[in-house]
């Protein structure tokens, strides 16, 4: 019995470890002028990106994010609507 659960809490560890680097995954997409960043292992999959702007956030599209299809004030005032944080950006004249 004890070297099941040593065996259960290495299982535990590894698991604790993959979720750290899903964690770690960030993908941005440009407009040109803001860049959309996107922390998957963040996401709740709360659906308020996609309810607010459909042209942007597509899931079933590849890429699923495609900023230029909006605004760059309409991308900001929505990514600030994203309750997990999984969804940033930053404009990219401040970043160079």
């Amino acid at each position: 019995m004890v070297s099941l659960r040593k065996y259960n809490n290495i299982d535990i560890l590894l698991l604790k470890h993959i979720h750290m680097a899903t964690n770690d995954i960030r993908k941005e997409y440009t407009n040109g002028e803001l860049t959309v960043v996107w922390k998957p292992g963040k996401c709740i999959h709360a659906g308020i990106c996609v309810k607010t702007l459909p042209d942007v956030y597509d899931p079933s599209a590849k890429p699923w994010i495609t900023p230029e299809n909006a605004t760059t004030e309409n991308l900001k005032q929505q990514i600030t609507q994203c309750p997990s944080g999984a969804l940033s950006y930053y404009m990219n004249a401040d970043k160079g």
